[in-house]
């Protein structure tokens, strides 16, 4: 049985606390081909979204998926984000919460990842140092 991963658990607690404390719960997405939110509203490939029941409709948190309908400028959108894409859920009032990674590109974080340690290592040998300007003075 394979593990699964914490992120959506986390989540979700993070915005039933959120509720619990009359706090609103932001949601931090790196933006990628899976990922639907309204294109307007994305600055550096990410996007913070307002999670809150105030904020959203049918909102659901399940472990592969968020989605919910939101309104952008007084439109109604869907929107749907993968896991895999969330980089952080917080308080907008206190900023508690937690920060994840997402790889920038998943094909290299994934050919990264399967790289045998042994020839890592054997690279890093055999690599020269980089030579470092001396940090000594003449004085006369």
């Amino acid at each position: 049985m394979s593990e699964q991963s914490a992120k959506p658990y986390l989540v979700r607690a993070i915005c039933e606390w959120c509720a619990d404390n009359g706090l609103t719960p932001y949601l931090a997405v790196r933006v990628n081909p899976q990922t639907r939110v309204p294109a307007a509203f994305v600055k550096n490939g990410e996007i913070v979204l307002n999670v809150s029941a105030t904020a959203t409709r049918k909102l659901t948190i399940d472990n592969q998926w968020i989605q919910f309908t939101a309104r952008f400028n007084g439109s109604s959108q869907e929107v749907a984000v993968p896991i895999g894409a969330v980089i952080g859920i917080f308080a907008k009032e206190t900023g508690y919460g937690f920060s994840f990674t997402a790889p920038d590109d998943p094909v290299a974080a994934l050919a990264s990842s399967t790289v045998p340690r042994e020839a890592d290592l054997t690279a890093r040998m055999t690599e020269t140092p980089r030579k470092r300007p001396s940090h000594l003075q003449v004085v006369k």
